[in-house]
């Protein structure tokens, strides 16, 4: 089947075969038994294995399994139901582990749509559990900034707490396109910072216009969820940026709690590209 990636060697149309993608020009890309390609050239390489390392893309799986940001996936898939057609192309750059991918799938077909959608990351651990996640979805390890995806082909692009690589977002959507970027609102995961931290401050937030989208709208989710385990708790501080950067005390007073209540809360920003 013709693919919704390009070649990024020559940026040729790759088409999917049983255990690997090729292009015209005679490239080849593997596909590895989870279900996913590797499209990152070496030149696009900062580190030997760049992205989530194992640890963060276990921690992320297994959080988000026990559905406790379901919130935002049933927001996502709604406002993305709204503003689809019956054959969108879709692309979720920065997808991964694929809970989002998947759900944001499964709620178009189910819908009587007929998707086509294909989901990116820089780290390979985690596109084996979103290739497995869901057959359907074309996964690759590619960076933000060099998407593998031709131009002017993609109907709705989705980025949850990714790089913000607008240049190539531009690139890839058509006119009219849809993009979603899913960003932390200013008490989001407070109760944890608190545990964390002496003196947590919240996030930033702001409304950004950004050269060639316009703004449609701005969407809060705002819940609260209870971690019923320690292994809940680590596996949430896991896959937030608190874990490099908070000191050995705060580790340590988390790591002694067997339950914690607290806020999630996102803002869905939703653009439209001119």
């Amino acid at each position: 089947m013709t693919s919704l990636f390009r070649c990024p060697v020559c940026g040729g149309s790759l088409t999917r075969e049983d255990r690997a993608y090729r292009c015209e020009n005679g490239h080849s890309y593997d596909i590895a038994k989870e279900g996913y390609t590797y499209l990152l050239p070496p030149n696009q390489k900062h580190s030997a294995a760049p992205g989530d390392d194992k640890g963060m893309a276990a921690a992320r799986r297994d959080f988000l399994s026990k559905r406790y940001y379901t919130p935002l996936l049933n927001t996502l898939c709604t406002e993305i139901l709204t503003r689809s057609g019956d054959s969108p192309v879709l692309l979720d750059t920065g997808c991964g582990e694929g809970y989002y991918t998947a759900g944001i799938f499964r709620a178009l077909a189910e819908a009587g749509k007929a998707p086509r959608m294909a989901g990116t990351d820089i780290s390979k651990f985690i596109l084996r559990y979103a290739a497995k996640r869901e057959k359907a979805v074309e996964f690759a390890v590619a960076s933000s900034y060099h998407l593998p995806v031709a131009d002017n082909s993609v109907d709705i692009l989705l980025n949850c707490f990714s790089p913000l690589a607008l240049e190539e977002f531009r690139r890839v959507l058509r006119s009219g396109g849809v993009f979603l970027y899913v960003v932390p609102a200013a008490d989001h995961l407070w109760e944890l910072k608190q545990v964390l931290y002496e003196n947590p401050y919240p996030n930033e937030e702001k409304e950004t216009p950004y050269e060639g989208f316009a703004y449609e709208a701005i969407v809060p989710v705002d819940a609260r969820i209870r971690l019923e385990s320690q292994a809940d708790i680590h596996a949430l501080f896991q896959m937030t940026p608190y874990y490099w950067k908070t000191p050995k005390a705060g580790t340590e007073r988390l790591a002694a709690l067997d339950t914690l209540d607290c806020r999630i809360s996102f803002r869905v920003h939703i653009f439209r590209k001119l």
